[in-house]
């Protein structure tokens, strides 16, 4: 299914024509609002010239995500117009040609985004970042897989991945960007696997954490992109570990089921508040499983096994998961699994 533009100025349909050009897509496009009302619910990218706005506002199409009105210049009426179909923007041309062209790249991604699930160690050590590593392995062969390193204190996660050395954006190049990032170009620039799995995180070196307009773009233009997105999420940096944990689908605490543990989890948890979909993955402990659950307030999804030679795949640049039939890749699509 093509993007649709709705418009009867020539000009501009010839403008959104070579925009999409170098977007590798074609539009199909609509001089009558009437004609478009049956791919309207189904196109990836519904674009609405400023010419026809007020009759496909009169047309009363069913609201939806992706719908953008486009023109050379605001006319009378057309913000209101554009907020009576439900338009996310109204862009103006020339000035939004690169904007447009990554909206225009971008549509050619199924419909909707992808799952994100966050991870964070409820105790210092618990092994969030290695868990994070392993859904993203596990996911990969599924389908397009991005982990998020959000914490500049942790290892770096392309380093556990084996991926240190392999070209690709990194966090710096992002924070010295402008304009909308791309869902196909953020997948495309980040370093991946042979595997399939991509990883954003930071380059060598000292870090800084990203600011969270940065942060904001990259994760969506992730969610736009990718089947699955894995966040590791660093314990310290409340506001901004807050605001990711928002846009998480599954929050995943990693603990040991000790007393020490679960004391630094309840003090996190209290710290977040109420988080819809958050459960624990628990490593074996002298505190029982049920104390745990009792303490916490949350039930336990997975218990992350020890594995042997775990730390040797690491540093042989191989991840956490050496095949999908190591333990730790059991419990990785348990969670998966459960969070479909």
């Amino acid at each position: 299914m093509q993007p649709i533009l709705l418009t009867r100025d020539r000009s501009l349909a010839d403008e959104v024509a070579r925009l999409s050009a170098a977007a590798g897509v074609r539009p199909d496009v609509y001089d009558d609002p009437l004609t478009a009302l049956a791919a309207w619910p189904r196109a990836p990218l519904v674009l609405v010239g400023a010419d026809l706005v007020a009759e496909v506002a009169a047309a009363r199409p069913g609201r939806r995500d992706g719908v953008h009105v486009v023109g050379w210049a605001p006319a009378d009426g057309v913000f209101r117009a554009a907020l009576a179909i439900g338009a996310g923007t109204v862009g103006e041309l020339p000035v939004c040609e690169a904007w447009l062209v990554d909206l225009l790249a971008d549509s050619e991604e199924a419909p909707g985004r992808g799952r994100t699930v966050g991870v964070i160690g409820g105790a210092g050590g618990a092994g969030a970042s290695t868990f994070a590593c392993a859904l993203g392995q596990v996911s990969a062969p599924r389908g397009p897989t991005l982990v998020v390193d959000t914490d500049p204190l942790g290892p770096g996660l392309d380093r556990m991945l084996g991926l240190e050395s392999a070209a690709g954006v990194r966090w710096g190049d992002l924070a010295s960007s402008s304009g909308r990032l791309g869902a196909r170009s953020l997948r495309e620039a980040v370093p991946r696997s042979e595997s399939g799995v991509g990883v954003l995180s930071w380059a060598s070196g000292g870090a800084s954490a990203p600011d969270a307009t940065v942060v904001r773009e990259a994760v969506a233009a992730a969610q736009r992109g990718h089947d699955l997105v894995v966040l590791d999420l660093a314990r310290h940096g409340p506001a901004l570990v807050d605001e990711l944990v928002a846009r998480c689908d599954r929050l995943l605490v990693v603990l040991p089921a000790t007393l020490a543990g679960v004391a630094s989890t309840v003090r996190l948890l209290d710290r977040l508040g109420p988080v819809s979909g958050a459960v624990l993955a628990v490593r074996r402990g002298g505190v029982s499983w049920d104390d745990v659950e009792r303490a916490t307030g949350l039930p336990i999804a997975v218990e992350v096994p020890e594995q042997r030679g775990l730390l040797e795949a690491v540093d042989l640049g191989l991840g956490p998961v050496r095949h999908l039939r190591v333990p730790l890749a059991r419990a990785a699509r348990q969670v998966l699994e459960e969070a479909a």
